[in-house]
């Protein structure tokens, strides 16, 4: 399979484009509603901080013994991931705020916590939003070459156990996050459909600037203060990458990679016929609508086809849009893709790992099979 330097996105059911636009812009316009951040949004991005801030403060404070210190380090894990979801990914997509420059310094909340805003912004807003599930063209898609997260991706023989470790190579999502994928991503040639991609050399001085921050209050700081053996500053360290990391991987992979989720090929010459809207409802999924909790931790990041369609729309208003997009995609005849729990969208997610793993000759074959079936019955 070649993959195209430059896809399209056809008309194929625009119409539910043009509809579901309206009828969000009346939801927004007749309760008198910015689409931007509200007062809860500014209360959950402050509870997070200062849960954030009170967890580092009793960590530094060394009154704890081991096991408290190590509980310590994990919901210092929890609050990091409830930073990246509830601020920094609002920020980066620019849904906190109509001033860009306040959405800027929200969206500094990622490279506080190590990940580089600017390179999440190409990858992720760019690439991933743009061409969800296609392949060479998601970078969400290759995060791993340990991962196999498409049916269009190249099988490997490690492949075959990838349902079995995924879940652990998740929880190593932040170490290679903070230390590794955004100097690979800053040196990398190509990014997607960008073939030899130059960078200011003002985003190269904020990596290092902000990864200096970062290095500087998850390590420097609390090995100058803490009276801890190595092993024991490294198994803290550990498991705040590991709570944190395995928290984001998950929540992110059961968006996209779930059984009934779509990943579609372009044409010969890079062009998908479904309108660009409805290609997001193919590809893309819910989980746990109805879990209060879970939504405000994750910052909506369950309801990622209304986030998909609605990038700009902070996400404090998904819950209410989520109506609106489901009922107008079931009048179209288009596909809501959703699980109903957390738990039977981490089951949907292992099956799909599972499948996966698979040779794409055996699924051939087993596809192949069950046409037989259909056309003997």
């Amino acid at each position: 399979m070649t993959n195209p330097t430059r896809v399209t996105f056809g008309q194929r059911d625009a119409s539910f484009a043009e509809d579901l636009k309206r009828r969000v812009s009346e939801y927004f316009e007749t309760r008198n509603l910015s689409q931007r951040a509200n007062k809860a949004m500014y209360v959950k991005a402050l509870s997070i901080m200062g849960f954030t801030g009170g967890v580092y403060g009793l960590l530094l404070s060394g009154y704890f013994n081991a096991w408290g210190m190590l509980g310590l380090a994990v919901l210092m894990g929890v609050a990091i991931a409830g930073i990246g979801f509830c601020i920094g990914h609002d920020g980066v997509h620019g849904s906190y705020s109509d001033d860009a420059r306040a959405n800027a310094v929200v969206g500094l909340a990622f490279d506080v916590i190590g990940a580089n805003s600017y390179m999440w912004r190409i990858t992720h807003n760019v690439l991933h939003h743009t061409y969800t599930n296609i392949q060479g063209m998601d970078e969400d898609l290759t995060v791993s070459p340990q991962l196999r997260l498409s049916p269009h991706s190249e099988w490997k023989a490690y492949h075959r156990f990838q349902h079995l470790y995924a879940f652990v190579a998740y929880s190593l999502t932040t170490v290679f996050w903070v230390f590794a994928k955004d100097y690979k991503y800053f040196f990398q040639k190509d990014l997607g459909p960008y073939k030899d991609k130059k960078h200011a050399p003002a985003e190269w001085a904020r990596l290092i600037a902000m990864k200096a921050v970062y290095y500087g209050w998850t390590l420097v700081i609390p090995w100058l203060v803490l009276d801890v053996t190595w092993w024991q500053f490294v198994v803290g360290q550990l498991a705040m990458h590991m709570t944190a990391g395995f928290i984001l991987g998950i929540v992110f992979q059961l968006a996209h990679v779930v059984e009934d989720a779509e990943f579609p090929l372009p044409d010969t010459e890079g062009k998908v016929e479904d309108a660009w809207m409805v290609h997001q409802l193919r590809t893309t999924a819910n989980f746990a609508r109805k879990n209060r909790l879970l939504s405000w931790y994750v910052g909506g990041l369950n309801f990622q086809v209304e986030h998909h369609l609605f990038p700009k729309v902070c996400s404090i208003h998904y819950p209410a849009l989520s109506e609106i997009v489901q009922a107008t995609a079931h009048e179209h005849g288009l596909p809501y893709i959703e699980a109903k729990t957390f738990r039977s969208a981490v089951a949907s997610h292992y099956r799909m790992l599972k499948m996966l793993s698979r040779p794409p000759a055996v699924d051939a074959a087993a596809e192949q099979s069950k046409s037989n079936l259909a056309v003997a019955a």
